[in-house]
């Protein structure tokens, strides 16, 4: 049987990490085979490449050289992590995927969507979420949750400008993808956004 893959997305501060592990663990208590995982990273190689795209140092690197990174990064965590787990008949939950960068690097670097989209096609052939769940939070309370971080990545630190033009980059994107695209209140309480995603992909796995 073939697995699920679901994607969180979401803007900086919009909670995903705290969301996507917080949903792994209520599915793993009630005995799903689940695995969680994250971009970029989730396995050695991909890990080394976050380093380099993330690494505050490197402000020197070009839109399309980060475009690009986040594509490689993508392609080795897809063919070794997430296709053998599918494959196992494993549920999925990823946080962050191609989004992020039709977000991110498609509008927020301006590189455009469908540029962004055809680097990723090439990595990730048609291999596309069964879901994603999106966390819509304001722009204001992300950056102000950021703000609170201890340690800022270089993307963190970028300018508001940037954070906005993501934000309305991931409008862009939800609108584009809404057949696949669950939106989700991520101003709410913490537990409560947690709460609502579990209900969503309960929903999805027992249809």
């Amino acid at each position: 049987m073939q697995g699920k893959f679901i994607t969180f997305e979401g803007p900086d501060g919009s909670g995903k990490t705290t969301c996507a592990k917080g949903v792994y663990d209520k599915l793993k208590k009630e005995g799903y085979d689940v695995i969680y995982t994250r971009e970029p990273g989730g396995i050695e190689i991909a890990e080394e490449i976050r380093n380099i795209i993330l690494d505050p140092k490197n402000t020197k690197m070009d839109a399309r050289c980060e475009a690009l990174l986040y594509a490689a990064s993508r392609r080795q965590h897809l063919v070794e992590k997430v296709l053998p787990a599918l494959a196992k008949g494993q549920i999925v939950l990823c946080d962050r995927f191609v989004d992020s960068s039709l977000a991110y690097q498609g509008v927020g670097r301006h590189l455009g969507i469908e540029e962004v989209f055809a680097i990723n096609k090439f990595a990730i052939e048609d291999n596309m979420p069964d879901f994603t769940i999106y966390l819509n939070v304001d722009p204001e309370i992300g950056l102000q949750r950021i703000a609170t971080r201890n340690y800022k990545d270089r993307l963190d630190q970028e300018s508001l400008q940037f954070h906005q033009d993501t934000y309305n980059g991931y409008l862009q994107v939800v609108n584009k993808y809404k057949d696949r695209m669950i939106v989700v209140d991520a101003n709410q309480d913490e537990a409560k956004v947690i709460d609502d995603c579990f209900k969503i992909i309960k929903e999805h796995l027992n249809v």
